[in-house]
C-alpha cells in the first residue's frame, strides 16, 4: 500500500512519528516537501523578536522521514489527478499512491499595491519561506539613515497579528536603537482577538498600549500606496512596514485540482478528516475547511495529528475511520515581544513573564519530540 504525504505540517509530524514507532511494512511512505525543515508555527513569533535562532523553531523532517523509514522528495506537489491516483511535483515527477494526506497550510491574500514609494511590505504566510522575506527586510532596515522614524502597520487584530507586530518591534528597536520606531495596529473587527473573553482582550490592549501601538478597530486595510495603506473608512493611514497577517487562502495549485474546495480555496474535509466525496485522501491543518469552520491557528492541525496518524494507517488496511471531535476551548498562548505573554482560553486570561517561560518550554517540547537531539 502507498502512503503519499503532502506537505510537512504539524499534523504530519505526529504521522511520521506514529509510524516509527509502530513500523508497518505492508506501508510505503513517501513525504513531498519543499524543505526538510518545517518551521513550528507557535515559536516562530520567538524567533521574530530575536529570542531564539531559526533553527530552533524548525522540526528535522529529513530525520524523521529517516525513523519512520518514509522516502523523502524535497520538492512540492502542484498538481494531483485523482482518478489515476498520483501527485505530480513542480519538478515535474509523478508520485503514485493509493492513500494521500494533505498538510500544505495555507497562504494570504495579499494587497492590491497602488503608485510609487509603497511601504515594505512582509507577508507572515506562507510559512515556509517567512525567513528569507524577513531577512530580507532587516536588510533593507539596516540602510535606513539614523535617527529618523519608521511607522509599522499590521493588518489583521488577531492573536498573529498582535503577536508578530510586537515581536518585529521588539527586534527592530534591538537592531536600530538610533531609530524610533512607531506601531500600528489595524482590525477589521471592533475587538481584538475575536472569539476571545474580556479579560484575554484587556490584557492584549495594555500589552499592546506597553509596547507603543495605537489600534484602528472596524477598519479594513485594502492597498499599499504612497506613503501608507489605504483603507475604506480612514482614507489613508501612514506606514513604511506593513505587515500582513489577514486573509488566510488555500494553496494557489489547488484551484487547478478536482478536489472539494471551500470559497476561500481549503479542502472541504468530513468529521474522519478524510476529503469529502475523495475516499482514501485526507487533509488536516490550515489546508482543511473543517465543518463547522475552526479558526485559523497551528494547535487544531496539532490536536488533529493523532487521530490523523491512525486514520491513515487504518485507511491503508481498509479499517473503519475515527470521527475528530474538536475540543471547544483551546488555550493560546501569545508573546508581547518583551519578555512577557498572555495565556487566553475562553473568558480565561492571565499575563506575566512565567507564561512567556511557560510557553517556551511547551514550544521547545514540542519541537524536541520529533527531532534528534542536538550535537554540540
Amino acid at each position: 500500500m502507498k502512503l503519499l504525504v503532502i506537505g510537512a505540517g504539524h499534523a504530519h509530524a505526529f504521522v511520521l512519528e506514529a509510524f516509527a514507532k509502530q513500523p508497518d511494512p505492508s506501508v510505503e511512505i513517501t513525504v513531498v516537501s519543499d524543505s526538510s525543515f518545517a518551521a513550528y508555527s507557535g515559536s516562530v513569533p520567538a524567533w521574530l523578536a530575536g529570542e531564539c535562532t531559526l533553527r530552533e523553531t524548525q522540526i528535522d523532517v529529513k530525520a524523521l522521514c529517516q525513523r519512520a523509514k518514509a522516502r523523502l522528495i524535497l520538492s512540492p506537489a502542484s498538481a494531483i489527478n485523482l482518478q489515476a491516483r498520483y501527485v505530480e511535483l513542480s519538478d515535474g515527477e509523478r508520485i503514485n499512491f493509493d492513500v494521500a494526506s494533505f498538510n500544505i497550510g495555507s497562504t494570504l491574500t495579499l494587497p492590491q499595491q497602488h503608485g510609487k514609494q509603497r511601504p515594505k511590505l512582509l507577508a507572515m504566510r506562507p510559512l515556509s519561506s517567512l525567513h528569507q522575506r524577513w531577512q530580507a527586510l532587516q536588510e533593507d532596515v539596516s540602510y535606513l539613515s539614523s535617527g529618523g522614524i519608521q511607522r509599522i502597520v499590521s493588518i489583521g487584530g488577531g492573536a498573529a497579528g498582535c503577536e508578530t507586530l510586537m515581536s518585529v518591534l521588539a527586534q527592530l528597536r534591538h537592531l536600530r536603537p538610533d531609530i524610533t520606531w512607531q506601531g500600528v495596529l489595524i482590525s477589521a473587527s471592533k475587538t481584538l482577538l475575536p472569539g476571545a473573553g474580556r479579560l484575554p482582550r484587556w490584557l492584549m490592549a495594555r500589552a499592546l498600549k506597553r509596547a507603543g501601538i495605537s489600534v484602528h478597530s472596524g477598519v479594513r486595510g485594502n492597498a499599499l500606496v504612497a506613503g501608507g495603506v489605504s483603507t475604506t473608512e480612514e482614507g489613508r493611514i501612514k506606514a513604511d512596514i506593513v505587515l500582513w497577517a489577514t486573509g488566510a487562502v488555500g494553496q494557489p495549485w489547488l484551484k487547478g485540482t478536482a478536489l472539494p474546495l471551500n470559497e476561500k480555496g481549503f479542502i472541504r474535509v468530513n468529521a474522519s478528516l478524510e476529503v469529502v466525496g475523495q475516499p482514501g485522501i485526507f487533509a488536516a491543518g490550515d489546508c482543511a475547511a473543517f465543518t463547522p469552520p475552526l479558526p485559523s491557528a497551528g494547535v487544531y492541525a496539532v490536536r488533529m495529528g493523532p487521530l490523523l496518524a491512525d486514520n491513515l494507517r487504518a485507511a491503508c488496511h481498509r479499517e473503519t475511520l475515527t470521527a475528530w471531535k474538536p475540543p471547544r476551548r483551546v488555550l493560546a498562548l501569545i508573546g508581547t515581544g518583551d519578555g512577557y505573554a498572555i495565556a487566553s482560553r475562553g473568558a480565561i486570561g492571565f499575563a506575566g513573564k512565567w507564561v512567556w517561560q511557560w510557553k517556551k518550554r511547551i514550544d521547545a517540547r514540542f519541537i524536541a519530540r520529533f527531532n534528534p537531539p542536538f550535537k554540540d
